[in-house]
């Protein structure tokens, strides 16, 4: 199957699950809790109060190496944003792509998207775990803290009102 097929199926729309497709073409649907949609809102949030020059966007289609991936929040710049504002899957991932992990991800499976977005044209990316606790990363490895969002406290644990 194809992104743009998955886009106008009318039995996928409305569906409360994250849509991807797999390297093979299926449809693989995440379910999300409202504690997961809660981090990822604050994450959100975060970014916009702290990164006036680039846009903080939830759920953005990225086409990987393995299909499409959406990440659950995504930062990218201006210029990025104007290089994919047209598109319906986004041909490079934005310069910051997050995923909060839900109980039914292992960390193997989150490295392995870093991996993905990283290779796609991230510059980092992060992983937020089920408590709030942000970890950082880039090509190299772990970092201690954001260098694209350097007003992040360190350490970054997303509190939830």
């Amino acid at each position: 199957m194809e992104w743009a097929e998955v886009c106008i199926d009318p039995n996928l729309k409305g569906l409360p699950y994250k849509i991807e497709l797999d390297q093979w073409g299926q449809i693989v649907m995440s379910p999300a809790t409202v504690h997961h949609v809660l981090l990822q809102n604050a994450i959100a949030d975060l970014l916009k109060a702290l990164s006036s020059n680039g846009k903080a966007l939830l759920k953005l289609p990225i086409q990987t190496a393995e299909n499409v991936k959406v990440p659950d929040v995504v930062w990218l710049s201006p210029e990025r944003y104007e290089l994919i504002k047209h598109s319906a899957v986004s041909p490079m991932a934005p310069e910051i792509c997050i995923e909060v992990q839900s109980p039914g991800n292992t960390l193997a499976q989150m490295m392995h998207k870093k991996d993905l977005f990283l290779a796609a044209g991230a510059k980092e990316f992060w992983l937020c775990d089920d408590s709030g606790k942000l970890s950082f990363y880039e090509a190299n490895g772990v970092i201690e803290n954001s260098r694209l969002v350097q007003e992040m406290p360190i350490p970054c644990n997303i509190l939830l009102d």
